[in-house]
């Protein structure tokens, strides 16, 4: 009973799919040494053309090389099984060959039979010309594609990287998109390179298959003439002509399978299969069918020439031409007239009021007239996806949600210009060509491009428009490529991460605060407006995005001016405070890896004089001309020592000089940022690199 039960559980475990690889190469090999019947024979000769014919069939129809990736496998297993096969009817043909045609199954004697007529001359020039059809001609072709198609994908593999992490940064994918189209990117070049190797396997069989047909020929003429005492030219056309069937039954599949081979490296990927683009890209211009039927049916008419031939084919492609002309839009006519709204007489005006006074857009992008279909929601605008991306991607890492990007056409503007607004204030402007891609210069690509020269118009680098037959060219060079709609949506990303404080007014804030409730209605009722009015709570989220500082943690951020308010009302103290309070967050962002904080940091005897000349306000213009230029100075190189060094420029100041420093010295040394002491954790070590104005 024990037995039958552990019996049970295993064969309930056992994965029949994944039995039947192992089993399939273990049949194979056996062929090769175990004897067969003609009837088996006949059976896995069938099975191995069905297989070729199936494996043609699914590499027409599918899309693109990596929906057939396990084809460098089938390619290895079928060419071992018609090598098996060979192997195993040699074995049958010069054991029986003897005894009648029928001798290696029924298969092998049609071919040899039936297909060349029983002749084996003819049959030997056959079979040399199928083979050297898959050897030179398919085979050759294929394997070169897949070589260069291996070396490109390899090539291009770092750009199309950076391409990724380019939209992942600027929002427009999420991680687990990301983590496909790396992996993807992986496959390509797995299959590429697999499948340079695996043609080799074809030209091998090709091979292989002559030297087996002269060698069954000859050891064949030896067999019939030395053991079973035929004469030689009975031999000759008894073994010659199974020996001819079972060459022509094995290479036939073979150059089935070598053409799919070649479908599968040649096509490249869109939506359509392999017929639907025959149809669409050859039969699809009428002008090309009428022209050929008209040739056609000139050569038709030349005497001497197969004229009924000519003539039914030019009557066809004419008309497949006549009805595709049928079916275009008619050219030349006119357009309706405009029809005039019903109860607006023409010429008379209509009195003003209310609804003609417009608000002014927070976010706004007017884009030229060639840029259109980018956001036209008709036209499967991609550019209005990316741009949803990107204020959930806002959300996540800032804190609040900004206001949507209100998109117009300006006719002003010249057709591939496009302008950012906020606040209907221009503060970004770009040129952007659809249907081609801009190639950007990280800094270390190893040639030029042709095409228009630019600049990456978020980040400034040097970037140039190609056409999309160079895309692949870029990546190889190590550029970083992106389309028209990456690169306003990327524009227009870094633009609201820079005014981000500008985005967050009072009705945003009241939102914050209403979403905020849901999850802690007692602490938000305590606080506003009981303690704090909700302009005080806004100039404090202002403070801290104004210094790149996310409100994500807005229950800490709740519970701290909570505390606090009832002893202080001031936004700029009340700032202070929150930050000691997410101070954890702050160096954290700043420095991810490790407990050591490699900082800078003012001498001693320049904190006091700064702390005296601060004493009278809170405005840093109270410092000495000379002195103040001096610590701008020294900030700015210390700040390049850090960036130098591959850190962040931080400087570490007592919690009394933070805020008017930060303020101070913002506006000269891009990047900087200020934290005060009270906003370390105690768990980090402080390691000082710079310190700024100690006597040299």
């Amino acid at each position: 009973m024990n037995d039958s039960l552990t019996l049970q559980g295993f064969l309930s475990r056992l994965n029949i799919r994944q039995m039947l690889a192992p089993l399939l190469i273990v049949l194979i090999l056996s062929m090769m040494v175990l004897p067969l019947p003609p009837f088996l024979l006949d059976v896995f000769f069938t099975f191995n053309i069905a297989i070729s014919i199936m494996v043609l069939l699914v590499a027409m129809y599918t899309m693109k090389p990596l929906d057939f990736a396990i084809f460098p496998t089938v390619l290895l297993i079928t060419t071992l099984l018609r090598l098996s096969l060979n192997v195993a009817s040699t074995r049958v043909v010069l054991l029986h060959g003897h005894t009648g045609p029928d001798a290696a199954g029924k298969v092998i004697e049609a071919f040899g039979h039936f297909l060349v007529g029983g002749n084996y001359a003819v049959g030997i020039v056959v079979f040399i010309i199928l083979t050297l059809i898959n050897f030179i001609v398919i085979t050759k072709g294929a394997g070169r594609i897949a070589e260069v198609s291996a070396r490109f994908t390899l090539d291009a593999m770092p750009g199309k990287q950076m391409a990724i992490d380019a939209d992942l940064n600027a929002g427009l994918i999420g991680e687990d998109e990301a983590r496909a189209r790396r992996a993807n990117v992986g496959q390509e070049a797995d299959f590429f390179g697999s499948m340079d190797g695996a043609s080799k396997f074809v030209r091998g069989d090709a091979v292989a298959g002559i030297l087996i047909l002269f060698i069954n020929i000859i050891g064949g003429l030896i067999v019939g003439v030395l053991q079973h005492d035929m004469s030689a030219g009975d031999a000759a056309k008894a073994y010659t002509l199974l020996t001819i069937g079972d060459g022509l039954v094995a290479q036939i599949p073979a150059l089935i399978i070598s053409t799919a081979a070649g479908l599968v490296v040649t096509r490249v990927a869109t939506e359509h299969d392999i017929g639907q683009q025959l149809v669409t890209q050859l039969f699809g211009n009428p002008m090309v069918l009428g022209l050929t039927a008209v040739i056609l049916g000139v050569l038709g008419l030349i005497p001497g020439m197969p004229n009924l031939v000519f003539l039914m084919l030019a009557s066809i492609l004419g008309y497949l031409a006549w009805r595709q002309l049928r079916h275009l839009p008619a050219a030349g006519k006119e357009s309706p007239p405009a029809v005039q709204p019903a109860g607006v007489p023409a010429g008379e005006s209509i009195e003003a009021s209310w609804s003609d006074v417009v608000p002014v857009d927070v976010l706004g992008l007017e884009v030229g007239y060639r840029l259109i279909p980018l956001v036209d929601r008709g036209q499967a605008g991609e550019l209005l996806k990316r741009i949803r991306g990107l204020r959930k991607k806002f959300a996540q890492e800032i804190g609040f949600l900004p206001s949507q990007v209100h998109i117009r056409d300006n006719l002003e503007l010249r057709p591939n210009i496009y302008r950012l607004t906020l606040k209907g204030v221009p503060i970004g402007e770009g040129e952007a060509f659809p249907g081609q891609y801009l190639a950007i210069n990280p800094g270390r690509v190893t040639g030029p491009l042709a095409g228009t020269q630019t600049q990456d118009p978020a980040f400034g680098l040097p970037a140039v428009w190609i056409d999309a037959s160079l895309r692949d060219q870029a990546h190889a060079f190590g550029y970083t490529v992106v389309d028209a709609s990456t690169v306003i949506a990327t524009h227009l990303n870094h633009v609201i991460m820079s005014h981000a404080t500008e985005l967050l007014g009072r009705q945003e804030t009241q939102a914050l605060l209403d979403h905020l409730a849901g999850e802690y209605p007692k602490l938000v009722e305590d606080l506003v407006p009981k303690q704090l009015a909700l302009g005080t709570l806004q100039r404090v989220l202002q403070n801290l995005l104004d210094e790149a500082v996310n409100i994500r943690d807005m229950r800490t951020i709740i519970e701290t001016l909570a505390e606090i308010a009832p002893r202080v009302q001031d936004p700029t103290e009340l700032t202070a405070q929150v930050r000691i309070a997410l101070g954890r967050a702050i160096v954290q962002q700043l420095f991810p890896v490790g407990n050591e904080m490699q900082v800078m940091a003012l001498d001693p005897s320049l904190e006091r004089i700064l702390a005296q000349a601060m004493q009278g306000g809170a405005d840093a213009g109270g410092i000495e001309p000379g002195l103040a230029d001096t610590l701008l100075r020294e900030t700015a190189a210390a700040a390049r020592h850090q960036e130098d060094l591959g850190l962040p420029p931080v400087l570490l100041v007592p919690g009394h000089l933070r805020w008017l420093l930060s303020r101070f010295l913002r506006r000269a040394v891009q990047q900087l940022k200020v934290i005060a002491n009270g906003e370390v954790p105690d768990s980090k070590i402080i390691k000082v690199t710079s310190i700024i104005g100690a006597r040299k």
